[in-house]
């Protein structure tokens, strides 16, 4: 696996990356403590270890060499947000969030950009078998339903999310989730007053 995007480009890689990384780190962290409480059902996103790679280096490997746009990160979690809701009993944790993040990318470039690769080479940069890419990409599209339209509207809304995690991590650097809660990124896409949420 190639090392993950240098100090010298960091200014490189779009805000979406840090802020994205941010909120799923938290998610993941908070919903680990879950999964030492409850038990849940298995997918095939989960591994069987956590991966050595951390969260924004995953997401900066994934900027670097798959030259999707900065909206697809913003799509992605969109995508992950909606997944989480569908499937409640799949909550992200840091067995999974690697496998979801490359799939959730991998759709959303297929569905927003004009040019993408193929799931070959997105297995190549997440680290999978190809045969498991494609595994991944129909068992994350059932998941949703297909539902992969994203309005303008929705768009701006989780934008704004991504933007409330800078503020979030300026004012309360060290801030954790209680330990007993199980986290989903959640927005909720039909309200105009939008607030995250927190799933018992």
């Amino acid at each position: 696996m190639a090392e993950p995007v240098t100090n010298e480009a960091q200014d490189m890689v779009p805000r979406v990356i840090c802020l994205l990384s941010s909120l799923l780190e938290r998610v993941a962290e908070s919903n680990d403590h879950y999964r030492l409480l409850k038990s849940q059902k298995m997918s095939f996103f989960h591994g069987t270890t956590r991966p050595t790679i951390s969260i924004r280096s995953y997401l900066e490997r994934i900027f670097k060499y798959a030259n999707c746009s900065p909206s697809c990160f913003v799509v992605a979690y969109v995508y992950l947000d909606r997944f989480v809701k569908m499937q409640p009993s799949l909550p992200i944790d840091s067995y999974n969030v690697h496998r979801l993040l490359i799939t959730s990318v991998l759709v959303s470039a297929k569905f927003m950009d004009d040019m993408h690769y193929n799931n070959a080479y997105y297995a190549k940069v997440g680290g999978i078998s190809t045969a498991e890419m494609n595994l991944l990409e129909l068992d994350f599209l059932f998941g949703l339903s297909f539902q992969l339209n994203v309005t303008p509207t929705t768009f701006q809304t989780y934008c704004t999310s991504l933007q409330r995690e800078m503020w979030m991590r300026i004012q309360s650097p060290l801030q954790h989730f209680p330990q007993s809660v199980k986290i989903h990124c959640c927005l909720n896409e039909d309200e105009s007053n939008h607030h995250q949420q927190l799933a018992v």
